[in-house]
């Protein structure tokens, strides 16, 4: 009997699965990891793409914000570069740590408490370095302009009248095509306002459902990515420093400079790394997210389906491993389980958009398309009224699959792999 083994939570689970289908296990391009991390980031910082060397581009007296992500994000181990960063900052631009603030970009997320800061940049940061929590809903935000398509910018007033160093990951991302690079400023330092009138455009603008011009790795035409472009760019003083994982999850590329052009580079290898081949779409496709904090909850765990669905038949099976210790994440995430037993869940989303509600919004609509079960701590009948099936005992999920001749992708992480039929 076939047994495979997953990472669920901090820990492992192996599903014991029946000798009559046709197993394929996908994994990511085994890319070398980054043995030197501060000799890379060096590399990169003095031979950026398309900008100045950092420090060429720094000068000693300069007040300088460093944003970071926030915790949800911690797979892509800034911890590990933060501190060469900031050391070469002070050694070789000049710069005082009284003049440096660190920003941590949680977009619409709560901020966390001292000891998930000190996790974030290491205890040694953090008792020279004052880092700060952005609030999407305080009173002294700073509003820099209005987009094309209307948004208008509010963003910390520590991205205002100083220097920006934005350290940020480049994933594929299910609404902005992929993250890091401008998503440090809008999500993740903007206004709730702000980030409510960029994702709106997740939907259609005349059909009830999703909007098609977005999706992994869709940049050209997606508004979403186009939007959140003018924001950032409305930042004068912008500098960014892009982390690519390989398949293991750990650190494989950095490319810094220009905010847009060296973020593009990043976004084509983390491209290259996670597609991976198939020949054809399968029946069903048996998947974990990597991990906590992958699985931390649904609202971060089911980009998972976000990758993998690209190879799986309509009407297929979907099994995700995803312990959701944090339930569905934000509390309104299962609160939009009134609208959708109501019959109103688009409308209710358009009149009050969130990013929560997008997420539940888009989990349903990937359950209508395939039959979904899902080994979860999650609570089982909200995830019932949505169309996913929730189990605890491993065993038991397997009893309720039917795998006989079936064409059966095994992807052991599928956070960072992305089925791409050639």
């Amino acid at each position: 009997m076939p047994c495979f083994d997953f990472a669920y939570g901090s820990g492992r689970v192996q599903l014991d699965l029946p000798e009559n289908a046709r197993y394929q296990e996908l994994h990511g391009h085994n890319e070398p990891p980054i043995e030197d991390i501060p000799a890379a980031l060096r590399a990169a910082l003095e031979a950026p793409i398309h900008e100045k060397p950092l420090r060429g581009w720094l000068q000693p007296g300069d007040q300088v914000t460093l944003i970071i992500s926030d915790m949800s994000r911690f797979w892509m181990r800034q911890d590990l570069v933060i501190p060469a960063l900031v050391e070469y900052m002070e050694k070789e631009c000049g710069i005082k740590t009284d003049d440096l603030v660190i920003l941590v970009a949680n977009g619409t997320h709560i901020g966390g408490d001292e000891a998930e800061l000190r996790t974030l940049v290491t205890d040694a940061v953090y008792d020279r370095v004052q880092v700060v929590n952005h609030d999407c809903l305080a009173k002294d935000l700073v509003y820099l302009g209005t987009t094309s398509r209307g948004t208008d910018v509010v963003v910390n007033p520590l991205a205002v009248g100083r220097k920006v160093v934005a350290l940020g990951a480049a994933t594929q991302h299910v609404m902005a095509g992929f993250g890091g690079g401008r998503k440090s400023i809008l999500p993740g330092i903007a206004s709730m306002k702000t980030i409510q009138q960029n994702h709106a455009h997740s939907l259609d603008p005349n059909e009830p459902h999703s909007n098609p011009a977005i999706g992994n790795a869709v940049l050209e035409g997606n508004p979403l990515h186009e939007d959140m472009c003018e924001a950032a760019a409305m930042v004068e003083q912008l500098y960014v420093v892009n982390l690519v994982m390989n398949a293991g999850m750990k650190l494989a590329r950095i490319t810094a400079g220009h905010w847009l052009d060296s973020w593009l580079e990043a976004c084509k290898a983390a491209d290259a790394m996670y597609q991976t081949p198939i020949a054809e779409k399968a029946d069903v496709i048996i998947t974990s997210c990597g991990g906590y904090p992958k699985d931390m909850s649904l609202y971060q765990g089911t980009k998972t389906i976000d990758n993998v669905e690209f190879g799986l038949k309509k009407g297929g099976t979907l099994v995700l491993l995803a312990e959701c210790r944090d339930g569905g994440g934000p509390a309104e995430y299962f609160d939009w389980v009134d609208s959708l037993c109501a019959g109103t869940l688009d409308a209710d989303l358009r009149k009050n958009f969130t990013i929560p509600g997008y997420i539940f919004y888009l989990n349903c609509e990937q359950a209508a398309r395939y039959n979904i079960l899902m080994l979860t701590t999650a609570p089982a009948e909200p995830l019932a009224r949505m169309g996913i099936k929730a189990f605890t005992d491993p065993a038991e999920l397997c009893r309720q699959l039917d795998l006989a001749g079936k064409l059966v992708y095994v992807i052991p992480n599928g956070s960072t792999v992305i089925p791409a039929v050639k």
